[in-house]
């Protein structure tokens, strides 16, 4: 074995102490959240059920699911919480059911309403979801509020996230440093994927926004738009065939989405189009 090699097998045998350690803690804190007897700030929710779903999402994140709500944008984001800081996600999600709010990164402090903790009925997706994906989309809203049971229209328009706000729970919520937003609205498609694997092969961080029709379900739009985020994992294979234009070649790599991890193997010109933007961060 070289001493480089040496050095990696350290390097991940340490990551994967330092990750046991960390399921140990948030475990710990989940059993401790349990014998609480503090009421809760969200009167429609179970509390068993929050638990255990809490429990389920530290060990597999890709548990995390935006259902029937249009929150995608803080699904990937709660989602590489996981990844990354589960005794966090555990911290918050005690904090909101014991006092109604948290704080983040700088202090600011997300406080949902009384109408949003008051929800029940078909929430559309699981409690401990809605609990945490809601209060995050509800702090960006200065208009229009979150209502689990609002026309369609309504949700959509309501749960629309911007890619300045993805940023801002970047550094927020995930504590990230050197969060950049690479756009590829006109051009920079390539590079700006290039850029979300170089983040992620350093330990950081990566979101996209893109045209999920066109991209994940084959459902090609008459007019490519931004519809939704996605945090990608990685695996990234740029092949650009023998024809340069795009024709022929081809662009694949991996996305958390829709609780469940999605290969996205697409031709180049395909990707272009429905490609917008990445965010990226460590």
């Amino acid at each position: 074995m070289t001493q480089s090699d040496n050095s990696i097998a350290i390097a991940n045998s340490t990551s994967q102490l330092s990750n046991q350690n960390s399921l140990q803690q948030a475990d710990e804190a989940i059993s401790e959240f349990e014998c609480s007897n503090l009421l809760s700030f969200w009167p429609a929710l179970n509390k068993s059920q929050i638990i255990a779903e809490m429990r389920s999402r530290i060990h597999d994140p890709f548990q995390v699911n935006q259902g029937g709500q249009p929150f995608c944008g803080p699904a990937a984001v709660t989602f590489a919480l996981l990844t990354r800081r589960p005794l966090r996600y555990v911290e918050i999600c005690r904090r909101l059911w014991e006092t109604g709010s948290f704080r983040t990164q700088s202090r600011r402090s997300i406080s949902p309403s009384m109408t949003l903790r008051q929800s029940k009925g078909n929430l559309r997706m699981p409690q401990v979801d809605w609990m945490v994906l809601s209060a995050l989309r509800e702090s960006e809203n200065l208009i229009f509020p979150i209502e689990a049971n609002a026309p369609e229209i309504v949700r959509n328009v309501s749960g629309m996230t911007k890619s300045w706000e993805i940023a801002g729970w970047a550094r927020e919520i995930l504590g990230g440093r050197d969060v950049k937003s690479h756009y590829a609205y006109f051009s920079g498609d390539i590079p700006a994927l290039r850029a979300a694997d170089e983040a992620l092969k350093a330990g950081g961080f990566a979101f996209a926004l893109i045209t999920a029709e066109g991209m994940l379900q084959n459902k090609p739009p008459l007019i490519p738009y931004p519809s939704h985020w996605v945090a990608l994992l990685g695996n990234v294979a740029i092949d650009e065939g023998s024809d340069r234009k795009g024709d022929r070649s081809r662009v694949s790599f991996d996305v958390y989405t829709w609780g469940r991890k999605m290969r996205v193997d697409i031709p180049k010109n395909s990707f272009e189009n429905y490609f917008w933007v990445a965010i990226t961060g460590r």
